[in-house]
């Protein structure tokens, strides 16, 4: 049987973790700090789970320079939860701004509740807009969630890249292309930063919601914390831990205060109940007044794992120091150019999925010798005898993908990098 070190693992998710952590994690599993329990089994209100959930958030902070003015969530269900969180606490938002709104505008001493109530039920039928930019697999996920729980008169398909690119997703077309709804009508805006099926990355924030008072919301799932962002150009930033950060069972949210009580009020859920949206008000383990009120301990926080994603992200800022993210960012940077250089260089053997402009850093996606079933069995079975291992792309896609997170180590995307040589040259 082959040993850790021997096996070098491109799977997209769940993902590698740094072995020293998981070492780590083998004994706190066991007996956490000889207090004679594990992780699993302590209370999620002990004084150990509050102190693993501050020394996260100070480390997570440190690292991306997360401002003040911002709340760090921790929640289950993964990014495919929030799909639904973001929709119902942001369409609350939404609501309940205009109320306020109305609210202020009508004099009326008699009847004013009423009258409030029919402003805004006509602006939530005729105005309420949710601005999804589609540029792949999960982008496609979350719009078609929205859809369900508010109904697809609401949301609006400001982008689907896969009209660039003869029906497949592959390219992000020119943001002047992009119909976005007016910012006083839309919600939020959404786009996936990383498409993990698609292997397709931003390569910055759009330019077209930075002139734009407008409440933008990034799925960050599959290259969180790999590069630098600028939070202060996000309302919500969400991702599930099992890419970069940890193992499945949490989600990370980073949230504007101004989205939460008390400066800005959950709206009641008698009203909107009356102004029937959709799946509103919906769970109260989604709800992000809840959990922040709570810090994050409404429910049993799974506090492991809480403490695995801790101390990948207190690693990160005991390698990097001053660099902080900009560090990870060089070294991923760095996988990612020595691999798709291969790639590139047996363009008859190997074709790279999305456009040059939009690869992935994280998901590398390639077909070889144009799609060749057998052609890419006999690739991925050579793989297999190297050790190199999780590199079949997605079902719904095809092909292959290397998935080159944070914790793949660089020497196992340089054996990557030889077997793509070998086998473009007949030498594998």
């Amino acid at each position: 049987m082959p040993s850790r070190q021997e096996v070098a693992y491109f799977g997209a998710g769940p993902a590698p973790l740094p072995t020293s952590v998981v070492e780590a994690g083998a004994k706190a599993f066991v007996n956490y700090n000889d207090c004679g329990l594990g992780l699993g089994e302590i209370s999620h209100r002990s004084p150990t789970a509050n102190k693993i959930l501050e020394d996260t958030k100070a480390s997570l902070t440190t690292l991306l320079d997360i401002p003040d003015d911002y709340e760090i969530l921790f929640m289950q269900g993964g990014g495919s939860g929030q799909f639904s969180s973001v929709v119902q606490n942001l369409v609350g938002v939404w609501v309940e701004r205009r109320r306020q709104k109305a609210e202020a505008e009508i004099s009326a001493t008699e009847n004013k509740d009423e009258l409030v109530f029919e402003k805004l039920q006509k602006e939530v039928q005729e105005e309420l807009k949710l601005d999804y930019i589609v540029t792949g697999s999960w982008s496609l996920k979350a719009a078609q969630e929205a859809t369900r729980l508010v109904g697809a008169k609401h949301v609006n398909i400001a982008l689907d890249a896969r009209t660039a690119s003869n029906g497949k997703f592959g390219k992000i077309p020119a943001e002047d292309t992009w119909t976005l709804s007016p910012s006083k009508n839309s919600a939020f805006v959404y786009f996936c930063d990383n498409e993990t099926v698609d292997g397709v990355e931003f390569p910055s924030f759009p330019k077209i919601l930075e002139s734009d008072d407008r409440i933008v919301v990034a799925d960050m799932s599959s290259n969180f914390l790999s590069r630098k962002v600028d939070v202060n150009k996000y309302s919500v930033i969400f991702g599930g831990a099992q890419k970069n950060i940890g193992i499945a069972g949490i989600s990370i949210v980073i949230i504007k205060k101004s989205l939460l009580p008390p400066q800005t009020p959950t709206p009641a859920p008698a009203l909107l109940h009356r102004l029937n949206i959709g799946g509103l008000p919906g769970s109260v383990v989604l709800d992000y007044a809840t959990i922040a009120k709570n810090n994050s301990l409404y429910n049993t926080l799974p506090i492991f794992n809480l403490w695995i994603a801790g101390q990948v992200m207190a690693e990160l800022v005991q390698t990097y120091g001053v660099q902080k993210i900009s560090g990870q960012e060089q070294i991923s940077n760095r996988k990612a150019e020595i691999l798709y250089s291969v790639l590139d260089k047996y363009p008859q053997v190997y074709h790279v999925v999305p456009d040059k402009s939009v690869r992935s850093r994280m998901n590398l996606c390639f077909r070889v010798h144009g799609g060749d079933a057998e052609k890419e069995k006999e690739f991925l079975a050579g793989a297999e005898k190297r050790l190199l291992q999780g590199l079949k792309g997605h079902r719904s896609v095809g092909g292959i993908r290397a998935s080159n997170y944070n914790a793949v180590p660089l020497e196992n995307v340089e054996k990557l990098a030889k077997y793509l040589e070998d086998y473009a040259t007949g030498n594998a």
